[in-house]
């Protein structure tokens, strides 16, 4: 009974080649092999043939099916550049009209520049095979400058750390956010089809919060009833030197309140305490502080929300002492690795 070669595993069909070359250096004529080994004429003597031309190694078989690449609309060359466009261009910068990479728009970017056209799903196969996953942007505003982010993170930065390393100092990132009891965040599951009610109050209560990080992930925040202001800062400043052991080197970002008069007036009397230093405009993604503000305001958002004010600072009888705000403050987890281990990509212009 003859033997499919195209059906045996790759090792079986090895030793059948290596067979078939031991029985013909015997002295074995090809159809006394045929019927030695069960395989056919054509097997046999292509077995023969390899092993003639290039030896032991022609009988290793060789991986079946369709070589990789083949049946792909794009070229290695096409492919490589539309992921070179994808990774160092946003649309607008190439005059699309989309605002991010989307399916869509890597499919009109294919059309433009390779002159193929492509499915919806066929673009999806092409980006899941570079690699490629969707993901939440990170928010940049169209003001930043590169060039002073650059500056900043190459000599500002080193020069604020190592002045704080000679004066035994400690560096913290400071900020502020407000929290909203009307503000809806998170998911919830539900029945597919069914979309979950968040229930929020009708009115609005508000409270603020300022905070500072440390490289070290420690803490320090306060709880504010009304608008945030120089005189606020200033109060907050006076607790954190109480508190600190050290001088610090504290970086904020270019707020009004941060610049006012008031605020120097104060710190030029308490040099040997506190020096304030400023992130670039419109640059929020330096500072680690911003994501301690994120993760209290989903901390928030997974308890019962509340509907006043004086409740979000737990004044309600029956509430635990302290405040709603000061114990999801308390959850926050550790921040985010200092500045100087981060990876900021500045984009092209």
């Amino acid at each position: 009974m003859e033997t499919d070669a195209r059906k045996l595993s790759k090792s079986a069909l090895y030793e059948l080649r290596r067979q078939v070359v031991r029985l013909y250096k015997a002295g074995h004529k090809v159809m006394r092999i045929v019927e030695l080994t069960g395989l056919s004429w054509q097997a046999v003597r292509k077995a023969i043939d390899g092993y003639e031309a290039e030896g032991v190694a022609s009988l290793k078989p060789k991986d079946r099916g369709r070589c990789q690449g083949d049946g792909r609309s794009l070229s290695p060359e096409q492919e490589a550049q539309i992921r070179r466009l994808i990774c160092d261009k946003r649309p607008e910068q190439l005059k699309m009209e989309f605002a991010l990479w989307t399916r869509g728009a890597v499919m009109e970017l294919i059309s433009r520049e390779c002159g193929i056209s492509l499915k919806i799903r066929a673009v999806g196969n092409y980006l899941k095979r570079w690699g490629f996953t969707p993901q939440k942007p990170i928010r940049r505003a169209y003001e930043q400058n590169p060039q002073a982010v650059q500056a900043w993170l190459e000599a500002t930065y080193p020069t604020i750390e190592a002045q704080a390393k000679a004066e035994s100092g400690e560096i913290h990132w400071g900020d502020e956010t407000a929290v909203i009891n009307t503000d809806v965040r998170g998911r919830s599951y539900a029945p597919k089809g069914e979309t979950p009610v968040a229930y929020a109050p009708g009115s609005r209560a508000k409270l603020s919060m300022i905070s500072t990080v440390t490289n070290q992930g420690k803490t320090r925040w306060m709880i504010i009833d009304e608008n945030f202001g120089a005189d606020r800062l200033i109060e907050f400043l006076e607790a954190l030197i109480k508190d600190a052991d050290r001088k610090i080197f504290l970086i904020l970002d270019n707020l009004r309140a941060h610049h006012s008069k008031l605020v120097k007036a104060w710190l030029e009397t308490r040099k040997d305490q506190i020096e304030i230093f400023y992130l670039p405009s419109y640059s929020p993604e330096l500072n680690p502080d911003e994501r301690l503000n994120a993760s209290l305001k989903h901390a928030i958002s997974t308890t019962v929300p509340v509907k006043t004010q004086a409740q979000g600072r737990g004044r309600k009888p029956h509430d635990r002492p302290g405040t709603v705000a000061r114990r999801s403050a308390s959850l926050l987890p550790r921040p985010p690795m200092p500045i100087r281990s981060l990876t900021i990509t500045v984009p092209d212009q």
